[in-house]
């Protein structure tokens, strides 16, 4: 099993501009989820539900980290890029401030820690979603402690936990892999060489 380290040195020139453009695209993302999360909330607020609809759309946050993971299979690569781009949504004005940078990190680790368990060599539709799910799992533990989850209910965690898993699966998972092996269909990214994700 390869370690987890980033050796940048390792790393072509057109692997560290593809993190650089995936961090913006998605740092702009992130932010628009923000405001989505808002909406799904005023939705279900009346009916008392209104901390789940943060759940809803969890998955979008970790959508950085897996997307370039399909491309470049190297260490570091989702952390990199999933802290980069909560970075940019900070700087563009993200409602939750600085905390998204450690949440960045951790949710970052949390898809890596999957990958590096097939030693960066199995892209795969499940284990995509499997690394959403590692992001989700990742968050979970830390929005326990920062974000008052802390303060709620066994049986609403019971709810929040799952509807977390489901979105990361979904989004960081299924429509990554989705739009990742697109791509690659495309020949567009032919010089990333993914191999079709397996």
């Amino acid at each position: 099993m390869s370690g987890f380290f980033v050796n940048l040195k390792a790393w072509k020139l057109r692997e560290a501009v593809l993190v650089g453009i995936v961090s913006v695209v998605f740092g702009v993302i992130y932010l628009a989820a923000v405001y989505l999360n808002i909406f799904f909330s005023t939705l279900i607020s009346p009916f008392g539900l209104a901390p789940l609809s943060k759940e809803i759309v969890y998955g979008i946050w970790f959508m950085a980290a897996t997307f370039i993971a399909y491309f470049v299979r190297k260490p570091g690569a989702a952390t990199v890029t999933e802290v980069l781009a909560a970075l940019l949504e900070v700087l563009m004005g993200s409602m939750y401030g600085p905390l998204v940078l450690v949440s960045g990190i951790v949710q970052g680790l949390g898809a890596e820690v999957v990958f590096m368990a097939t030693s960066y060599r199995n892209y795969s539709l499940r284990v995509m979603a499997v690394a959403g799910m590692g992001a989700a799992l990742a968050s979970f533990f830390i929005d326990f402690f920062i974000s008052g989850l802390g303060l709620l209910s066994v049986g609403f965690l019971a709810v929040m936990l799952p509807i977390r898993l489901l979105s990361s699966a979904f989004f960081a998972g299924y429509v990554c892999w989705a739009l990742a092996s697109g791509l690659e269909r495309t020949g567009l990214t032919k010089a990333y060489g993914a191999g079709g994700g397996q």
